[in-house]
């Protein structure tokens, strides 16, 4: 485990800033690649990513 600051970086940190990332990156580049903005299938994928991400920093987060 490595500590940058007050945060420190482990497996679990990781994964949550990946799936976080994915999933901003797949609703860009599917957009930018098919010009569509605004779909259910799109957002459905987009949406499990960023939620999975967001809610494994704000576990990590309380828990320290």
């Amino acid at each position: 485990m490595m500590e940058i600051g007050d945060m420190k970086v482990d497996a679990k940190f990781v994964l949550s800033i990946l799936s976080l990332i994915i999933g901003i990156v797949f609703y860009l580049l599917w957009g930018l690649t098919y010009g569509v903005w605004a779909d259910v299938g799109i957002y459905s994928v987009t949406a499990v990513f960023v939620i999975l991400g967001l809610i494994g920093l704000l576990l990590i987060r309380t828990k320290e």
